[in-house]
């Protein structure tokens, strides 16, 4: 009778503590994000790796936009923000502090089955000709967008709906000053803008670099493609500003050939200094994690960044 209530004792103690997860490989940590889609691809491989190597941690990662990153991180929700692009002083006086893990850009996109798909191949856009699409509406057509003046079709101009990096960035890249100056039927998140350029052949939209080019193939996904853009403004589309490949586009970013704006650093923010698992992750990122950034299709960051961002640490 006591031999029964003691194996009694012992199943219902082993039943409890698998209950309980207190084996050695259950998280027991679990750090939580929110923020720019340019960021979330590059931080799930993060958190893929960071767990294999310590299993006690867990990652909740959701998407919204830099400024539910921003406002997220603030309000104590998430641990830490993605943010894609630079903090601004009222962020900061907020208690906002950013660190810098990897750079990527944003890039024009259009419809693979745009019927002026030629043209726009051969001669490219101009940012002053995006300027009077975006912010000053003086260009509604596909002909005065390519000096065209036969085309007549009106160009349907698609932008972010959600408080956006990518949309910032792309704002200061056409010479305006914030998102809200651009123009254009809001669409929410990257993958959205992404969507609803591809279901339009007339359209015209602009995405991160890990949305715009598969990464299996490493070229942009069927059905889109990159805008060549005259950034050296002398009226002429050169070999270099055809990015075709995910390989071009960021050895372009690398060179600085293609420019900051619309290229940018990707932040994970934090609330105060960061402290416990969050700092322990940031640790592993500036070590162990640049590993993946190239893998993963950004652009790392310098030595001398690096060395900069790890010396902010506290």
């Amino acid at each position: 009778m006591q031999l029964r209530r003691l194996l009694l004792t012992l199943l219902l103690a082993s039943l409890l503590l698998a209950a309980c997860g207190t084996g050695t490989d259950a998280p027991s940590v679990t750090l939580s994000s929110s923020g720019a889609f340019a960021l979330y691809p590059m931080m799930q491989r993060y958190a893929e790796e960071y767990t294999r190597e310590n299993p006690h941690v867990a990652f909740d990662i959701t998407g919204g936009g830099a400024g539910k990153g921003i406002s997220d991180v603030l309000s104590g929700a998430t641990d830490f923000g993605m943010v894609s692009r630079e903090l601004r002083q009222e962020e900061i006086a907020l208690g906002a502090v950013g660190f810098a893990v990897a750079r990527d850009a944003v890039f024009v996109v259009v419809n693979a089955n745009n019927p002026y798909i030629d043209l726009i191949l051969e001669r490219g856009l101009t940012t002053e000709a995006l300027h009077k699409l975006y912010i000053t509406q003086e260009i509604s057509t596909w002909g005065e967008l390519l000096g065209e003046p036969s085309i007549t079709e009106a160009v349907n101009v698609y932008t972010r709906s959600d408080s956006a990096g990518a949309a910032e960035m792309i704002a200061l890249f056409y010479g305006a000053e914030a998102q809200e100056d651009l123009k254009g039927i809001g669409v929410d998140g990257d993958p959205g803008l992404l969507t609803a350029v591809l279901n339009d052949r007339l359209g015209i939209g602009y995405n991160n670099l890990g949305f715009v080019y598969d990464f299996s193939t490493g070229v942009p996904v069927s059905g889109a493609v990159v805008a060549p853009i005259d950034l050296n403004t002398n009226g002429q589309i050169e070999e270099h500003e055809y990015l075709e490949t995910r390989t071009e586009a960021v050895q372009a970013i690398l060179d600085g050939v293609y420019p900051s704006p619309p290229s940018r650093l990707l932040y994970i923010v934090t609330k105060g200094d960061p402290s416990g698992a969050t700092l322990d992750f940031l640790r592993w990122i500036y070590s162990e994690g640049q590993t993946f950034v190239s893998e993963a299709g950004y652009v790392a960051l310098s030595a001398e960044e690096l060395a900069g961002e790890i010396a902010r640490l506290p």
